[in-house]
């Protein structure tokens, strides 16, 4: 099994929606319980979206746009703005 070290998820672009979600909770001061409760997951599973080693699925990125009032294009670390689009 391959586990992805926090120092790929910064380096790797392809990866950075995983960087992006685990900072955003931080600067939301939120708990991975927190959030999984949210998403109505498991914590475990949460964990594994923020580690890279689970894929996020569409409908957990668009709640967790609309959770961090923000666009999903800055959860997947595709845009630097934080401001959603309007």
């Amino acid at each position: 099994m391959t586990y992805i070290t926090k120092q790929s998820i910064i380096l790797n672009g392809d990866i950075m929606k995983f960087k992006r979600i685990y900072d955003l909770r931080i600067d939301n001061d939120k708990t991975q319980q927190e959030i999984a409760d949210y998403l109505m997951c498991n914590r475990q599973v949460y964990s594994r979206y923020e580690r890279g080693l689970r894929e996020i699925p569409v409908s957990m990125v668009i709640k967790l746009a609309k959770y961090y009032n923000t666009s999903t294009d800055y959860v997947l670390g595709i845009t630097e703005n934080p401001k959603p689009y309007k």
